[in-house]
């Protein structure tokens, strides 16, 4: 599946604007304020029907505006397919597909994948355990999903279990009513982690290579490691029943996969203690990356990767890896306040969009401005 345009009415800076994409790489080049991110996020916005900056979407709606639209077009091996996002405050959010409207774009098996880099996303390194369950959550849904549905299982299990706990804390439960909700806490549970640990499997290997690649010297590695040692269903539900007591006491379940965490490490430590800022960078781009070529092996389609400002705290030899591993693999599309920051930029292939104030100002003839 592969960008082909995006087209944007009043979202952050951009009044109206449609860009053409290249089949590899797309640079977008200008000054801080010329809007390269919000361009990244309009496109992250049309491709999953949220942001990838923020949770408030009145945030997205341009100043003065009502309501704010984003539409991405992309062709797969059955044709072009279209995506669109409509929002306006204080009105649901309508997200379409081909024409149809749906509840949820990450549902549609037609929308681009997507993965995305941000400075900010350095909180999936520095950040809590729920992220990193979360992301590892999403790259399960990537890789295999049908599997969703496990996930969602075992959600809905825990806030019964929960809101059962809560009862019996009031005095209108009985423990005995536990037993039925452990056994499905479990039974959603072992299907949950052992997903997790197959989608971890999947990329570890990858992520140590092509940290390696990017110039890390020290090893880097990821690793499940999940709260519970429970090989079935039957042993996690009985983790669950000895520790009744204890959640009685706290009011929620504290144990099972809801608890999990992916570890991180460089060279056998902590990544996010022990890494600078440039090595965990570079651990979350392998990491990523790693996504992505797993993701491509298992569904020939590789995730769009939309990088901001990845070049600014990378060397050029580091510079001019991460754009071959790109060039290598898919569609990509970086940000960049020098052109010549991003080894390459001026091969054939490549478009180049400029742009200042929420404007493009000049693309090249592969793609670019429509």
């Amino acid at each position: 599946m592969r960008v082909l345009e995006l087209t944007v009415r009043d979202f952050r800076s951009y009044e109206s604007e449609r860009v053409l994409f290249g089949e590899s790489l797309t640079v977008l080049s200008g000054p801080n304020g010329a809007g390269k991110t919000n361009l990244l996020e309009a496109l992250y916005y049309g491709c999953t029907g949220r942001s990838c900056r923020t949770t408030n979407e009145r945030e997205l709606v341009r100043f003065g505006a009502g309501a704010t639209r984003v539409v991405v077009t992309s062709l797969g091996e059955d044709g072009q397919h279209e995506t669109s996002v409509g929002f306006a405050p204080g009105q649901p959010k309508r997200l379409v597909v081909d024409g149809a409207a749906v509840e949820r774009l990450l549902d549609a098996p037609v929308r681009p994948l997507v993965g995305v880099f941000l400075p900010d996303r350095l909180e999936l390194v520095k950040g809590a355990p729920a992220l990193r369950r979360a992301h590892l959550d999403q790259v399960v849904a990537a890789l295999w999903p049908a599997r969703v549905q496990q996930r969602r299982a075992y959600a809905q299990a825990l806030a019964q279990r929960n809101a059962l706990i809560a009862r019996i804390r009031a005095g209108a439960g009985s423990r005995a009513w536990l037993e039925a909700w452990d056994s499905q806490l479990a039974s959603a549970g072992i299907e949950l982690m052992a997903d997790r640990q197959n989608a971890t499997d999947a990329v570890a290997t990858a992520c140590r290579a092509l940290a390696e690649e990017l110039g890390v010297q020290d090893s880097v590695s990821v690793a499940y490691q999940p709260r519970s040692r429970a090989q079935d269903a039957d042993q996690l539900a009985a983790e669950l029943a000895e520790r009744v007591d204890q959640d009685l006491t706290r009011g929620f379940t504290g144990h099972g996969p809801h608890r999990d965490e992916l570890a991180l490490k460089l060279g056998g430590r902590e990544l996010r203690a022990y890494g600078s800022q440039g090595q965990q960078r570079i651990a979350l781009l392998a990491l990523l990356l790693a996504e992505r070529q797993a993701i491509a092996d298992r569904r020939d389609a590789p995730p769009i990767m939309l990088l901001d400002d990845v070049m600014s705290e990378l060397d050029r030899p580091r510079r001019q890896a991460l754009v071959e591993l790109l060039r290598d693999g898919g569609q990509s599309v970086i940000t960049t306040t020098e052109l010549e920051h991003v080894p390459g930029a001026h091969e054939p292939d490549v478009v180049r969009l400029s742009l200042a104030a929420g404007r493009v100002l000049e693309a090249t003839a592969a793609g670019g401005l429509a």
